[in-house]
Protein backbone atom coordinates (compact mmCIF):
# COMPACT_ATOMS: atom_id res chain seq x y z
CA UNK A 1 0.00 0.00 0.00
CA UNK A 2 1.40 3.40 -0.92
CA UNK A 3 2.17 5.95 1.78
CA UNK A 4 -0.59 8.25 0.42
CA UNK A 5 -3.21 5.47 0.55
CA UNK A 6 -2.05 4.43 4.02
CA UNK A 7 -2.30 8.03 5.26
CA UNK A 8 -5.78 8.45 3.76
CA UNK A 9 -7.01 5.23 5.35
CA UNK A 10 -5.86 6.29 8.83
CA UNK A 11 -7.24 9.80 8.69
CA UNK A 12 -10.71 10.36 10.01
CA UNK A 13 -12.92 12.91 8.36
CA UNK A 14 -13.73 16.10 10.23
CA UNK A 15 -17.39 15.05 10.25
CA UNK A 16 -16.49 11.73 11.91
CA UNK A 17 -14.40 13.50 14.52
CA UNK A 18 -17.05 16.13 15.24
CA UNK A 19 -19.76 13.46 15.51
CA UNK A 20 -17.59 11.46 17.91
CA UNK A 21 -16.82 14.60 19.94
CA UNK A 22 -20.54 15.40 20.15
CA UNK A 23 -21.42 11.87 21.31
CA UNK A 24 -18.68 11.76 23.93
CA UNK A 25 -19.31 15.32 25.17
CA UNK A 26 -23.02 14.58 25.56
CA UNK A 27 -22.20 11.47 27.60
CA UNK A 28 -19.68 13.31 29.78
CA UNK A 29 -21.93 16.26 30.58
CA UNK A 30 -25.01 14.00 30.78
CA UNK A 31 -27.15 16.16 28.53
CA UNK A 32 -27.86 16.57 24.86
CA UNK A 33 -25.77 19.23 23.21
CA UNK A 34 -26.91 21.30 20.26
CA UNK A 35 -25.54 20.23 16.87
CA UNK A 36 -21.85 21.06 16.93
CA UNK A 37 -19.81 22.52 14.11
CA UNK A 38 -16.08 22.77 13.75
CA UNK A 39 -16.17 26.43 14.72
CA UNK A 40 -18.00 25.67 18.00
CA UNK A 41 -15.96 27.07 20.88
CA UNK A 42 -15.47 24.33 23.46
CA UNK A 43 -15.69 26.73 26.41
CA UNK A 44 -19.14 27.83 25.19
CA UNK A 45 -20.48 24.32 25.85
CA UNK A 46 -20.55 24.86 29.62
CA UNK A 47 -17.98 22.14 30.34
CA UNK A 48 -15.53 22.40 33.20
CA UNK A 49 -11.85 21.63 32.71
CA UNK A 50 -12.17 18.09 34.07
CA UNK A 51 -14.98 17.32 31.64
CA UNK A 52 -12.87 18.62 28.76
CA UNK A 53 -9.98 16.37 29.83
CA UNK A 54 -12.36 13.42 30.08
CA UNK A 55 -13.58 14.12 26.53
CA UNK A 56 -10.01 14.39 25.24
CA UNK A 57 -9.12 11.09 26.93
CA UNK A 58 -12.14 9.36 25.40
CA UNK A 59 -11.25 10.77 21.97
CA UNK A 60 -7.68 9.48 22.40
CA UNK A 61 -9.00 6.00 23.22
CA UNK A 62 -11.54 6.06 20.39
CA UNK A 63 -8.95 7.00 17.75
CA UNK A 64 -5.99 5.23 19.41
CA UNK A 65 -3.80 8.33 19.64
CA UNK A 66 -1.98 10.08 22.44
CA UNK A 67 -1.99 13.85 22.69
CA UNK A 68 0.69 15.39 24.88
CA UNK A 69 -0.77 17.87 27.38
CA UNK A 70 1.36 20.70 26.01
CA UNK A 71 -0.37 20.34 22.63
CA UNK A 72 -3.77 20.92 24.22
CA UNK A 73 -2.81 24.47 25.16
CA UNK A 74 -4.52 26.83 22.77
CA UNK A 75 -7.25 24.40 21.71
CA UNK A 76 -10.38 26.51 21.56
CA UNK A 77 -12.75 25.03 19.02
CA UNK A 78 -13.99 21.57 18.21
CA UNK A 79 -12.15 21.87 14.89
CA UNK A 80 -8.87 22.68 16.70
CA UNK A 81 -9.14 19.42 18.63
CA UNK A 82 -10.23 17.43 15.57
CA UNK A 83 -7.30 18.77 13.53
CA UNK A 84 -4.90 17.86 16.32
CA UNK A 85 -6.27 14.31 16.43
CA UNK A 86 -6.00 14.00 12.66
CA UNK A 87 -2.36 15.14 12.77
CA UNK A 88 -1.67 12.46 15.38
CA UNK A 89 -3.28 9.84 13.12
CA UNK A 90 -0.84 10.47 10.28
Amino acid sequence: MSQQKKRESTMATNDQLITTFQKIASEVCERDLPKLEGKTVISDLGLDSLQVLEIVGAMEREFKVQIPDDQLVGIQTVEDLCSLINRRLT
